[in-house]
């Protein structure tokens, strides 16, 4: 199970902690894909960063688990 991170006193959840590290890397993901041009050839790009995020998330769920 994930256990909760303590921040100078402060507890965060760890699958909050795990969100943020997903959305960092989604953002990091798509400035990349943007780069290259990939992203032109996405037809919806607002549901290709929502799948990316829920794919990252989940990948990350999986390793901490």
């Amino acid at each position: 199970m994930i256990s909760d991170l303590d921040i100078a006193g402060i507890l965060v959840p760890g699958l909050l902690a795990l969100a943020c590290l997903a959305l960092v890397a989604t953002v990091l993901l798509l400035r990349l894909l943007a780069v290259t041009g990939l992203s032109r050839r996405l037809a919806l790009p607002a549901l290709t960063e929502i799948a990316v995020f829920i794919l990252l998330y989940s990948l990350l769920m999986r390793v901490c688990l």
